[in-house]
C-alpha cells in the first residue's frame, strides 16, 4: 500500500481484469511455495514507525506534504490524514549488530524529522493515539492527498453500500460512540510495525508465534488509553482500527464475520500458501489498479494483500538480487513512547520469536485462547489476565517476566547479541518496564489522575519526557 495509484475511479472490467491477474498470480505463488523459490539464506529484521506533526499548542497540525518535501528522504512517507509520516527503517541481518544499527537509524531519521518540523513550527511525536485529537479534525479535508488514500475510502464505503462506520468503545468507565461517514478515524492510530523476513521452513511456525505473541506485545507496548477525550482500553488503537475500516468479508468456522483488519481465522496449518489462498477466495478486490509488469513482481497479489490488515500479515517481498522473500509484519505494538522503547518492543518480539518458535506453543494454546489473550491485553494492558501453555489463568507481567524476557535474552545471546545491550534493552528497560507496570497508557492514565483532563498539558509533558529519550518507566508525571 506504500505505492501511489494512476486512478481513482474504477470500471467492472477493471475488478474483472485484477481478479483475473490475482488468480494467475496466486497460482505462480503456490508454484515458488512447492519449489522453494524463496531467498532462505538469512533471517532480515526492520521496522516501520508512524509519527505526528503537532502545533505549537500540540494540536495536530494537517502540513505533512509540506513537512515531506522538508524531509525528501525516500523513508519518510505519506500516512492516510495529514497529520501523520510513516519512517522505514532498512533491514538488517539479525546479528550482534542489530540493536545499534536500529538505534542508530531511527535516531538519525527521527532527528531529521524533527528539525524540519521546528524549521515550521511544529514538532513530531510518536504514540498510539494523540491526546489532543478531537473527532472533528477527522475530515476529508485533511485525508493526504495521495489518490490511493482517497481511492480506498471510497470503495471501502463502496463495499459498505455506503453505510457509515459506527465506532463504539466501551472501557471500565467511559464509552465512546460516534458515527464516520468515511474511514478517517482510522488515522487516529499510529504504530510500530515490525517485520521480520524467515525461510520458508520455518515460516508458518513463526507466522503462529506471532499471533501468540500478540497479547504480551499488545501488554507491554500499550499507549493508546485516551480517545477524543475518553478513557477507553489501555490499547484503544486495536477495537478503533478494526471499527474504522469495518468491512466484514466472510464468516468462519465458528461463525464469527472476518473483517479487512482481523487477528485472523486460525493459526496456519502447513504453509503461509493458507493465507494467499483465503485473501483470494475471501476478500473482495477494493483497488482493481492493473499492471502491465511481469506478473513474477506479483503487483495485483501484493497490492491486495496490502487492503487487508491482519495484526500479523506475511508479506512478498523481493531483494536486491530480485529473488522473492517472505517476511512477517507484527502490526501491534504503539508507536512510542520512546526511542528506546520502541528498540526494547522490537528486540523482544524477535527474541522471543526465536525462542518460542521450536516449542511451537500453539500446539497447547488454541487459536481462540491466542485471540482472547490479544484482547485481553489490549484492554487492560499489563494488568490483564492470560492463559498460556498449562491452560491456567495468569497475570500477563508474570508470563513476562518469568518466561519471556528470559527466553528472549536466551535466544539472542544464541544468535550473538551482546550482554551489554541485552541487559540495557530487556533488563533495564523492559523489566523494569513491566514490573513497574508503568508503560506509556499508565504512564498517561496517572498524569490525567493527578492532573486532571488537560490533554494540552499531557501532550507537552508526554512530549519533553520524549526529547528526553529516557525509557517511558522513568519519566515524570
Amino acid at each position: 500500500m506504500g505505492s501511489e495509484i494512476a486512478k481513482t475511479e474504477f470500471s467492472k472490467e477493471d475488478f474483472r481484469q485484477f481478479q483475473q491477474n490475482l488468480r494467475k498470480e496466486t497460482r505462480l505463488l503456490m508454484e515458488w511455495f512447492s519449489a522453494d523459490t524463496f531467498e532462505n539464506h538469512q533471517v532480515m529484521c526492520g521496522f516501520e514507525l508512524e509519527g505526528w506533526l503537532v502545533d505549537q499548542n500540540c494540536n495536530p497540525a494537517a502540513r505533512n506534504e509540506e513537512f515531506l518535501a522538508k524531509v525528501n528522504n525516500p523513508l519518510v512517507v505519506a500516512e492516510l490524514s495529514k497529520y501523520n509520516f510513516e519512517l522505514n527503517v532498512a533491514p538488517h541481518p539479525l546479528n550482534r549488530q542489530l540493536s545499534g544499527f536500529l538505534r542508530d537509524q531511527l535516531q538519525t531519521l527521527w532527528d531529521d524529522c524533527s528539525r524540519h518540523a521546528r524549521e515550521m513550527g511544529c514538532q513530531t511525536l510518536m504514540t498510539g493515539i494523540l491526546p489532543t485529537l478531537q473527532d472533528r479534525m477527522l475530515t476529508l479535508q485533511n485525508m493526504s492527498s495521495m489518490q490511493r488514500f482517497h481511492a480506498l475510502n471510497r470503495e471501502i464505503l463502496r463495499t459498505r453500500s455506503c453505510h457509515p462506520l459506527k465506532i463504539n468503545i466501551e472501557g471500565p468507565n467511559d464509552r465512546l460512540e460516534i458515527v464516520h461517514d468515511d474511514v478517517m478515524a482510522e488515522a487516529a492510530t499510529t504504530s510500530l510495525q515490525i517485520h521480520f523476513q524467515v525461510p520458508l521452513s520455518k515460516a508458518a511456525a513463526f507466522y503462529n508465534v506471532a499471533h501468540v505473541l500478540s497479547a504480551p506485545m499488545a501488554a507491554l507496548s500499550a499507549n493508546s488509553p485516551f480517545l477524543f477525550g475518553r478513557e477507553l482500553w489501555d490499547e484503544t488503537r486495536i477495537p478503533l482500527f478494526e471499527q474504522a475500516v469495518h468491512t466484514p468479508s466472510f464468516v468462519d468456522l465458528s461463525g464469527r464475520p472476518v473483517s479487512r483488519v482481523t487477528f485472523g481465522r486460525d493459526y496456519v496449518r502447513d504453509s503461509l500458501k493458507e493465507v494467499f489462498l483465503e485473501n483470494l477466495d475471501g476478500f473482495p478486490v477494493l483497488l482493481p489498479v492493473t499492471f502491465d509488469h511481469d506478473p513474477g513482481m506479483m503487483h495485483h497479489l501484493r497490492l491486495h494483500n496490502g487492503t487487508i490488515w491482519r495484526w500479523n500479515r506475511p508479506l512478498i517481498g523481493f531483494g536486491e538480487n530480485g529473488r522473492p522473500h517472505l517476511r512477517i509484519e507484527h502490526r501491534v505494538p504503539a508507536a512510542g513512547p520512546s526511542i528506546s522503547d520502541v528498540i526494547a518492543n522490537i528486540l523482544f518480539f524477535y527474541g522471543t520469536m526465536l525462542y518460542l518458535q521450536p516449542e511451537v506453543p500453539q500446539s497447547s494454546i488454541s487459536f481462540e485462547q491466542a485471540r482472547a489473550n490479544f484482547y485481553a491485553a489490549a484492554r487492560s494492558g499489563l494488568d490483564a489476565q492470560v492463559r498460556w501453555t498449562s491452560g491456567d489463568s495468569m497475570p500477563v507481567e508474570t508470563l513476562i517476566l518469568q518466561h519471556l524476557i528470559p527466553g528472549a535474552i536466551l535466544a539472542l545471546a544464541a544468535a550473538g547479541f551482546g550482554s551489554s545491550d541485552l541487559r540495557y534493552y530487556l533488563v533495564d528497560i523492559l523489566a523494569q518496564r513491566v514490573a513497574s507496570r508503568r508503560n506509556g497508557a499508565w504512564w498517561q492514565k496517572a498524569f490525567v489522575k493527578k492532573h486532571g483532563p488537560d490533554f494540552k498539558m499531557l501532550t507537552q509533558a508526554y512530549l519533553e519526557n520524549q526529547n528526553l529519550g529516557t525509557p517511558v518507566h522513568e519519566w515524570s508525571i
